[in-house]
């Protein structure tokens, strides 16, 4: 029973057309699922993936009409997408500057190049050398080469005042081994390894007691989700009823099944299964073109839709 990496990570934007243009058209992602928020289904909640939505590849975004977020800890500070090969970073730099994002030059970050940029509301974003041989599965109707597609998440930053007790839970609840430090603007960055092998079964940790509280708003993420088996639910379910951990309990979001609970500096994780998938009710070959709602919401689609912005 183990993390096999990142599931997905939810941000929020609080405009969704300009937020389906920049991930579909600069970063060349696939839309793979295009639902609402099943808490708030006056939102849209927008899944970009690999080619076939596969667990691991997905950002996905809240549309909530909100101020941009106030920066601090107690947050996910930073999303990494993998790319391949060094020759990728020269192309997403030109791509990049070519579409008016901020960025930095590529540096070296524990071995690898890293390039970190922004997108239009500050969501802080990094294309990281992947030198894994984890699946991906190409968009062919990219705008992007396939050479130079991303491959899916990893690492993903977090930001904590104190690293004790959310090391407690990384490393004692949810299995996750130390691996190593190093030093960051602010303090001290702590890599944990989940399985597999490189960014995508790391989460990095920044411990940064000098900073303010985070507000969450656009351009901020909501939580970050690790994949688990569907053999494997039941059994973390009932892990963190046996540890105490409070949480959700079983969520059926149709697509997946999730178990919702908070590190005890206040982020939210969420355990996410790797089944049924995103093809569960559309064929793949349309995955994303059409509203998609789960069973329980279908007989409200057309309230539902008359709430919703065109894309």
């Amino acid at each position: 029973m183990q993390l096999n990496g990142f599931h997905h990570l939810t941000a929020v934007t609080a405009d969704a057309p300009r937020n389906h243009a920049f991930y579909t058209q600069v970063l060349g992602l696939r839309l793979v699922k295009k639902s609402v928020n099943q808490d708030d289904v006056s939102a849209y909640h927008l899944f970009y993936a690999d080619g076939k939505g596969s667990p691991g590849t997905d950002i996905t975004f809240f549309d909530w009409p909100a101020p941009r977020e106030r920066r601090g800890t107690h947050s996910i500070c930073r999303t990494g997408f993998r790319v391949k090969g060094e020759k990728a970073f020269s192309y997403w730099t030109d791509r990049l500057t070519a579409n008016g994002i901020t960025l930095t030059q590529p540096v070296e970050k524990l071995g690898r190049i890293t390039l970190d940029f922004e997108d239009f509301e500050g969501q802080r974003l990094s294309l990281v050398a992947d030198e894994s041989d984890t699946p991906f599965e190409i968009w062919d109707k990219s705008s992007v080469p396939a050479e130079h597609q991303i491959h899916g998440l990893g690492p993903i930053t977090l930001s904590v005042p104190d690293i004790a007790p959310t090391e407690l839970v990384l490393t004692k609840v949810m299995g996750m081994t130390k691996a190593a430090s190093y030093k960051n603007g602010h303090g001290n960055t702590h890599v944990y390894w989940m399985k597999g092998k490189g960014p995508v079964a790391e989460l990095h940790v920044q411990e940064e007691p000098g900073l303010p509280p985070a507000q969450q708003g656009a351009g901020g993420v909501h939580h970050v989700a690790f994949n688990v088996a569907m053999a494997d639910y039941t059994a973390w379910a009932e892990r963190l009823r046996a540890l105490r951990v409070p949480n959700s309990g079983p969520v059926d979001r149709y697509w997946f099944k999730s178990l919702y609970f908070r590190e005890p500096n206040g982020i939210l994780f969420e355990i996410a299964t790797d089944g049924p998938g995103f093809h569960a009710d559309e064929p793949m070959e349309t995955l994303g073109e059409t509203l998609s709602l789960p069973p329980f919401l279908e007989g409200r689609r057309a309230q539902i839709e008359a709430g919703l912005k065109k894309l």
